[in-house]
């Protein structure tokens, strides 16, 4: 059975660290009126449970579980990637991958499936056997060849990390991003401290590649202004190079 509107708005309340009575002053309601919604005494109209939602910031698949619970229709749809009515973001997507050539530039799914790749990230990852339909955190745990090209894997692991529970907090709950999140602290407690110093500006990752070392950063892009779930959870991963023999080598690579 569905959990009742004010066990899943109490969950999600505590999630976000939010007392009563700060969340009521967020949404403009008196802190009865919010303590009877999650009570069961009131019901929500489609627009307080949107409200709400809102100071919570959850995410599209929370918020239809918070207006189903309150016995309201969903407010997002998930269709398929090749549906019709995408064809815009799709687009807009393709343009982005393509147009960062000679950068490697990724599309991922909140689980970090690779969906869609440009030419250099499909180079760059099919070296080490990840390509299409291939889960990122599953490569970076156990796949042998992308961890031993990984020149600063302690690194990337600890960043990837940090990334996954802020996704994870986000989502508020997710099976597979919170088996990643353990396995990944499995690994970060047996490495070595971090020193206590100022971080970079910029923290790159460094590829091992046909014998020479490629250093990249990255921007992530995702989709604004839709009601669609799948394409509102979906990132656009963009690397950058960090250092100019990088970018000199990418460009040589393209040339080619």
């Amino acid at each position: 059975m569905a959990e009742a509107f004010g066990a899943v708005l109490k969950k999600w309340r505590g999630l976000r660290r939010m007392s009563q009575m700060q969340l009521a002053l967020e949404a403009g309601v008196s802190a009865r009126h919010l303590s009877f919604l999650e009570s069961g005494r009131s019901h929500p109209s489609r627009g307080m449970v949107l409200r709400l939602s809102d100071e919570l910031q959850l995410p599209g698949a929370a918020r239809n579980q918070l207006l189903t619970a309150a016995g309201l229709a969903p407010a997002y749809v998930s269709r398929a990637l090749d549906d019709a009515e995408l064809a815009p973001l799709r687009q807009a997507a393709e343009r982005m991958l393509e147009r960062h050539a000679p950068y490697p530039a990724m599309m991922i799914d909140r689980h970090w499936q690779l969906l869609e790749v440009n030419q250099a990230a499909q180079l760059m990852l099919g070296a080490a056997g990840v390509t299409k339909g291939s889960s990122l955190i599953d490569a970076l745990l156990d796949n042998a060849a992308l961890r031993a090209a990984l020149d600063n894997l302690e690194e990337v692991e600890r960043h990837s990390l940090a990334r996954l529970r802020t996704e994870l907090a986000h989502f508020g709950a997710d099976p597979v991003l919170e088996r990643a999140v353990a396995r990944l602290q499995e690994h970060a407690a047996g490495h070595a401290a971090v020193p206590e110093a100022a971080l970079p500006a910029v923290i790159p990752a460094r590829y091992r590649m046909g014998g020479q070392v490629l250093s990249f950063f990255s921007t992530i892009t995702q989709f604004g202004g839709t009601g669609d779930l799948m394409m509102s959870e979906l990132r656009i991963e963009m690397l950058f190079p960090a250092d100019e023999e990088t970018r000199q080598v990418m460009e040589a690579m393209a040339r080619s």
